[in-house]
């Protein structure tokens, strides 16, 4: 209820604000301050990451790679027969001291306790325990189980299809040991980008969520964790209450939560984790539905603490609330095209044409991040790089748009429920292609070291 009511709250003040200035004010003036505002803060990251670039080279720090506390790793499976095995064979192979497995088999009704239960004798250091099918849904409470019996100072979580080269640990490591910080993301791939459209897209996304991330980072803003790839401190999180088991993204929950208390959480982009895309465009609504609904939900939820928080730095708030505008923006751009269209309609004074092309403007600011992103972390040449950052801004567009749109008005109207929306692993047709590892992982690494 708290969320309905917060999120109401802010609907009214945006719909007061469009009366406003339908009524008193050339609207498109307003869209454009805040794309104005949009593109200085996006250059602004982008001006403090090569000021961090330059003072790194002027004065190299090298990894401190003596930090190496005792890790456990953690691998959440419901019905991941079809992967489970190939992940864990890949993730035994990471060269680091010591370390230890924890496979969850959170109620599996397909092969997956089978798998573990052959090959649990292979590896020195897994463990595996199967939840019954009375425990709590969802991966929060599948990670809160995995903690009581974890031996480990810090914390890996892995998705079940996630694949790492086997110094992941020991160069994602270093960044976890300042004081302050509470844990470290690394850079998320989509492995089988080529399969179709969707995937690539979802890989490009990837890659301006990596520009972006590197951004705050170098502003030591509000870096979000992202599920697969996440290190964390076991301090920092029992500090935080540990996994918060009423979220549908443990991940961004986690991330505000532990900034509100005051922890910085750190971006690694020369670190990768890979996964699979989601190759089928209704599975792929399901799984951003999912990640929109629990990103608006966290603020909703964790909106006065974020406000009222002694402990979380101004920046992070600065740069938190920059952020809520990613799912205002959608609403205020549909209600004004729509209120716009009707008094096109009704042959009243409008603006259409200034709404039209701000619309046109908004898809040019994604195309122009793309561009950067995929120069820097894909390596296309330029006309197809242009191609492919048109295609995808209009994907993001089209696919983030509508969803954000309709979660709003499903977080107000209708029944709260805690619906996960697991995503399919190992499909038949979508296999895991291991050579992408080290042949993109070997290309990205130069350009990293000539940034």
């Amino acid at each position: 209820m708290k969320e309905r009511l917060t999120l109401l709250a802010i609907i009214l003040s945006l719909l007061v604000l469009l009366y406003f200035f339908q009524n008193h004010m050339n609207t498109p003036c307003a869209f454009m301050t805040i794309l104005i505002f949009m593109s200085i803060y996006t250059a602004y990251m982008q001006i403090a990451f090569k000021h961090k670039i330059r003072q790194q080279k002027k004065n190299p720090v090298e990894k401190n790679y003596n930090y190496t506390p005792y890790v456990s790793i953690f691998i959440p499976a419901h019905n991941e027969a079809n992967v489970i095995e190939e992940t864990i064979n890949n993730i035994s192979k990471i060269e680091y001291p010591h370390y230890e497995i924890i496979v969850i088999d959170d109620r599996s009704t397909d092969e997956t306790a089978l798998i573990l239960e052959r090959i649990k004798d292979k590896y020195k250091n897994l463990k595996y325990f199967s939840r019954t099918k009375e425990a709590m849904a969802g991966k929060s409470a599948v990670l809160n189980d995995a903690l009581k019996i974890a031996r480990g100072e810090a914390i890996l979580v892995f998705d079940a299809d996630a694949r790492v080269k086997p110094d992941f640990l020991k160069e994602l490591m270093p960044s976890l040991e300042p004081q302050q910080v509470g844990a470290v993301q690394a850079r998320k791939v989509i492995i089988n980008r080529e399969q179709n459209f969707l995937t690539r897209c979802q890989d490009n996304e990837m890659a301006v969520d990596t520009h972006f991330q590197v951004g705050r980072d170098s502003v030591k803003g509000a870096v979000e964790l992202r599920g697969n790839g996440e290190l964390i401190k076991r301090c920092a999180l029992e500090d935080v209450g540990e996994w918060n088991v009423y979220t549908i993204t443990d991940d961004l929950d986690l991330s505000t939560r532990m900034q509100i208390k005051g922890w910085d959480v750190r971006f690694c982009a020369d670190v990768c984790v890979y996964e699979e895309g989601v190759p089928n465009y209704f599975a792929l609504i399901k799984q951003r539905r999912r990640w929109i609904e629990g990103s608006i939900r966290r603020y909703l939820e964790h909106f006065s603490e974020v406000l009222n928080s002694k402990d979380m730095p101004l920046r992070v708030s600065l740069d938190m609330t920059a952020y809520i505008t990613e799912f205002i923006l959608p609403l205020w751009m549909v209600s004004e095209i729509i209120i716009q269209s009707y008094r096109f309609i009704k042959d009243d004074s409008n603006w259409i044409l200034s709404s039209m092309a701000l619309s046109v403007l908004m898809c040019g600011f994604f195309i122009v991040a793309l561009f950067y992103s995929l120069r820097k972390y894909v390596k296309l040449k330029p006309l197809e790089n242009l191609k492919q950052s048109i295609e995808t801004s209009l994907y993001i567009i089209v696919l983030w748009f509508p969803l954000a749109v309709f979660i709003i008005f499903k977080i107000i109207f209708m029944k709260d429920n805690l619906d996960w929306g697991k995503t399919e692993h190992g499909l038949k047709d979508n296999k895991i292609n291991i050579s992408r590892i080290q042949t993109e992982e070997t290309e990205k690494d130069e350009t990293l070291i000539k940034i």
